[in-house]
């Protein structure tokens, strides 16, 4: 598999997914999931009264595997007061904003998948891609926000992978109760 080299294409993609995302805020070709489809479907969503602000996506490092990322939250342990640290992993994105006075350092909020239960599974040892083992059998149906964000440097990936518009579950909700 070759995979050509221009500098900035992943940038110039996050940077479209988030001007489409601020937009909704405030095709013909053979992909039925795709970034350019992710984002006109996010600007001219065809369902009146659903209007998703989110175009989740998948960033692949320079050696093909896909970026995944840990963070860390502080969580209440019930009507204690007590606090705990949790950590949570995901492969999956939603861009915030790019870094003022930067072309390719943007804020992303890790996603996490989401389960028709409202459980989020975290990553499966079943032999399936890295990616994969994130979406156990076909459980997932939406993404909860985390509120945890990271700043990276896109000049670092080389590809990306949109999923469809979707609008997640807020970060005020996270962590839940049954987390």
């Amino acid at each position: 598999m070759s995979v050509s080299h221009r500098e900035e294409c992943v940038c110039d993609v996050v940077r479209e997914i988030v001007r489409a995302q601020d937009a909704v805020t405030n095709n013909n070709d053979c992909c039925t999931t795709s970034c350019e489809n992710s984002i006109r479907d996010l600007l001219s969503p065809s369902q009146v009264g659903n209007v998703n602000t989110t175009i989740p996506f998948i960033l692949y490092c320079k050696d093909c595997d896909p970026f995944i990322s840990s963070g860390v939250f502080q969580g209440e342990l019930g009507e204690s007061g007590n606090t705990f640290f949790g950590c949570v992993e995901t492969p999956i994105f939603r861009a915030k904003k790019f870094v003022e006075g930067s072309d390719c350092c943007v804020k992303l909020e890790l996603l996490l998948p989401v389960t028709e239960g409202g459980s989020t599974p975290g990553p499966t040892e079943s032999g399936v891609s890295d990616v994969c083992k994130f979406f156990p059998g076909r459980s997932v149906r939406g993404f909860q926000a985390t509120g945890i964000c990271l700043t990276v440097d896109l000049n670092c990936f080389c590809g990306i992978t949109c999923l469809d518009p979707i609008s997640p579950i807020p970060a005020s909700q996270f962590p839940s109760e049954e987390d």
